[in-house]
């Protein structure tokens, strides 16, 4: 009898949470984008009924999985590409008038794991979610919403229903906020500062070391945001009892273009992989084909501009010529080589990501590549010498520093447990105190600093 009890008011705290974590994430959504928190919901119970279909019917499952995907695929595509298809056609001569429709904030995110759901379902490689509220809440869980990372509903199903959060995963998790906001706020947000001077206000008189200056920081500033992001995630989603997977490992110290996209955003790639490129043959037939097929809906992904389809093909032909050549001689080759090559590929590719208009593409690249008259000028300089700090930081925390560090206390523990277990608290504490009292300071009268990929 008193199990019975037990369990039924666990059951009840259980419903209760995700009560309050549904109602705090669709107010998170709609102080934002008041009016689409209907078309998410919508979106909800749309895939709630497909996903039932698809688990309670013997016949038709193929087709009914094909009609839900259908249906996601079309809510993107009228909120995010219609004015860009329109535009498109028009080119060839036509003139339908181009709909004018906001982006709901973070609708290629929720979209794609609405999809994975439903064919994770049909594959039967996750249990049909009954309940519409925990679906409810999967989709719409605020710290992954707006900008990822892509969250399987595998990953999250037992923890919606039975989670349980212990000053451990609390701990752990506030750590992990404070290390996604210090990259954010202290490295991304100023080193967004020397980008849009040298690729924005000073694009029509830049020079070439200007345009590499510009564009390396760029490089630099979309990784803290973006992984900033994703760290934030992942730690309040620790703090609520959920254990989102890794979305990047340390993509600038790659050894190949192969290996770079392994490593950044891994959700997308892993997305793209299991639905995309393993269902229409992978490495087994037509692999080239495959390969630039979901490059080019990777770029598509990204963003409905021109720019963003050439981004993803310039990546899909290196990744298919290096299946060819570069994999298969690798290890023969030094590793600053390969390093420098990848490096020199993923910071052009970024400059194609950064410009949506093909004037200013023109003239970036016209500097880039040296074809300007003067190489350099004072700017530069000044940016190079004013910044030298935040440049240093930003390169040494590109690398696996916490990964060293662990391993160096690791070390250290096995003959002073006790000691390496005070350092452990003490560094952490300490850090996240710096990180928390510096990000405030650079926040207050800080203007607005959105996170790049919630344009996504």
């Amino acid at each position: 009898m008193a199990h019975w009890v037990d369990a039924k008011w666990l059951k009840a705290g259980h419903a209760l949470k995700n009560a309050v974590l549904v109602v705090f994430s669709l107010l998170f959504y709609a102080w934002g984008e008041p009016v689409y928190v209907f078309l998410m919901m919508g979106c909800v119970l749309v895939n709630y009924m497909v996903g039932l279909a698809i688990a309670y019917t013997d016949m038709f499952r193929k087709t009914i999985l094909s009609i839900g995907i259908g249906c996601n695929l079309a809510i993107l595509g009228t909120f995010k590409y219609s004015s860009f298809l329109t535009q498109a056609v028009n080119s060839l001569g036509f003139d339908f008038p181009v709909p004018e429709i906001a982006l709901p904030i973070g609708i290629s995110f929720y979209v794609f794991q609405s999809i994975s759901y439903l064919v994770d379902v049909y594959r039967q490689e996750s249990p049909v979610q009954r309940n519409l509220g925990h679906l409810l809440l999967y989709i719409s869980m605020f710290p992954q919403l707006i900008a990822g990372p892509i969250v399987r509903y595998g990953t999250v199903a037992h923890e919606i229903g039975h989670r349980r959060v212990d000053r451990s995963d609390v701990a752990e998790g506030i750590y992990r906020f404070l290390l996604g906001l210090g990259k954010k706020v202290i490295l991304a947000n100023q080193l967004s500062e020397v980008s849009d001077f040298f690729l924005t206000q000073g694009l029509s008189h830049l020079t070439t070391l200007g345009a590499w200056v510009g564009i390396v920081a760029y490089t630099l500033q979309i990784y803290f945001d973006f992984s900033g992001y994703s760290d934030m995630a992942i730690g309040i989603g620790r703090c609520l009892g959920f254990h989102f997977k890794e979305n990047f490992n340390h993509p600038y110290c790659c050894n190949s273009i192969t290996d770079f996209w392994r490593r950044w955003h891994q959700s997308l790639g892993s997305f793209f992989r299991d639905y995309v490129y393993i269902p229409m043959g992978g490495n087994r037939q037509h692999q080239a084909l495959n390969i630039l097929v979901v490059w080019f809906l990777t770029g598509m992904w990204h963003g409905a501009s021109w720019n963003f389809i050439i981004w993803g093909m310039y990546f899909g032909v290196i990744v298919m010529l290096e299946k060819y050549t570069l994999l298969k001689v690798q290890h023969k080759l030094p590793s600053p080589l390969l390093h420098l090559y990848s490096m020199l590929i993923v910071i052009a590719g970024w400059g194609i990501f950064y410009f949506d208009d093909f004037q200013a593409l023109g003239l970036f690249f016209n500097a880039f590549v040296g074809n300007v008259p003067v190489f350099t000028d004072f700017t530069v300089m000044g940016a190079l010498t004013d910044h030298f700090w935040l440049w240093v930081v930003a390169v040494v925390f590109c690398m696996p520093v916490r990964r060293w560090a662990a391993t160096a206390v690791g070390r250290l523990s096995g003959a002073h447990r006790n000691t390496a277990a005070v350092l452990i608290a003490t560094s952490r504490a300490v850090v996240s105190v710096l990180l928390l009292a510096l990000s405030v300071a650079l926040l207050v009268g800080a203007t607005n600093n959105a996170f790049i990929y919630t344009r996504f």
